[in-house]
């Protein structure tokens, strides 16, 4: 059964990227969530202090820091190559713009709400200055709710949502006492994401795509965590982490049925990750274990680019960029896969797939 997922998988990887002739149907991609897909909101949130917007971050694709917690292009930037639509902007960077009269009016490719530190939790990294997830969907409400975004093209768009690492990792920080057990807390989180679904169908949404978590429970970050194997994976962390994308996929299986109209797929970002772990060499990896810029052990203790920071030769051959998260390496090959995958990847449909959903 592994040889047959492993076989499915080298070969999904291996489709070529081809827009099909009716991608002009889908015109935009909007996108919510975290630091995977930050793409520099948090750099023109000066309140806030999650920040990549200083080198090395940027120096292997646009080769200047964008805002965004890699060395290059994240998923939403792969899927719109695809999809050879240009790169969404921040939402902060393109109000700053309409506001300022230097552009007319808001991109129509698409939005990228997502913001670095931010969870599925309102009270995660809220010290930080983050952007939540429910504050992103009401940027995202009031731009539909002002017209400044034409509704007809809402149906037609992609809608990416992942999100949930922090609030996970944060509940193993070893300060404060958690007041609810895994279990629940994952429930809560799950209502949340359920929640911010739901707001988005009502909004027009009717292609969504809920994205796993990867394993972060394998994040070099977790030296910083005192009851962390740094030898092995922290697989406390990703037992929960497992249990709440359990939940997403049940989520995804439920919105055709709840919301007449409405397509969901569900990326499993986790198995794609674990399998690089387990057979690093097919993928162009020779290290899946520490941060190509950091220091410390595992480089997770300290961030990239700050004070003390070290760097590695090649990034290509690192599964991870920072302590947190992947390189651009890492990214292409997991955009590639939910872009043309099988089910066992994404279900019940790949991306390539979903857009041409009537």
């Amino acid at each position: 059964m592994e040889k047959l997922f492993l076989v499915s998988f080298l070969l999904s990887l291996s489709l070529p990227f081809l827009v099909s002739s009716s991608s002009h149907n889908v015109p935009a991609i909007f996108i919510f969530g975290d630091s995977i897909f930050d793409a520099g909101n948090n750099h023109f949130n000066k309140n806030c202090s999650a920040q990549a917007d200083f080198p090395p971050y940027g120096s292997s694709f646009f080769h200047h820091p964008t805002g965004r917690f890699t060395n290059g292009r994240t998923v939403a930037d792969f899927i719109s190559q695809f999809l050879g639509i240009e790169f969404q902007k921040p939402f902060l960077e393109a109000q700053i713009a309409v506001a300022n009269g230097s552009r007319k009016d808001f991109p129509s490719n698409g939005i990228n709400f997502a913001s670095a530190g931010s969870g599925v939790l309102q009270a995660t990294n809220q010290d930080w200055g983050v952007t939540t997830i429910q504050v992103q969907l009401q940027q995202f409400q009031e731009l539909v709710g002002k017209n400044q975004i034409d509704k007809a093209v809402i149906p037609k768009s992609l809608f990416f949502i992942e999100s949930g690492s922090n609030d996970i990792f944060n509940y193993y920080l070893p300060y404060g006492t958690p007041s609810l057990n895994p279990d629940a807390y994952v429930q809560a989180m799950l209502a949340q994401v359920a929640n911010v679904t739901e707001q988005l169908y009502k909004l027009g949404a009717r292609r969504i795509a809920l994205f796993s978590l990867g394993p972060v429970g394998c994040v070099p970050a977790r030296a910083l965590l005192p009851d962390a194997p740094t030898n092995q994976c922290f697989e406390k962390m990703n037992l929960m982490v497992q249990k709440y994308n359990k939940g997403l996929e049940s989520l995804v299986t439920s919105i055709p049925v709840k919301y007449p109209g409405a397509v969901g797929v569900y990326g499993a970002v986790y198995d794609i990750v674990r399998r690089f772990q387990s057979v690093p060499a097919r993928y162009g990896f020779s290290d899946v274990n520490n941060a190509c810029c950091g220091d410390g052990t595992l480089g997770g203790l300290i961030q990239c680019g700050r004070e003390g920071y070290k760097i590695c030769q090649n990034p290509e051959k690192y599964l991870f960029w920072d302590y947190f998260h992947p390189t651009e390496h890492t990214y292409k090959l997991i955009s590639k896969a939910l872009w043309a995958g099988k089910t066992s990847i994404i279900r019940p449909v790949n991306l390539s797939t979903l857009l041409n959903t009537p």
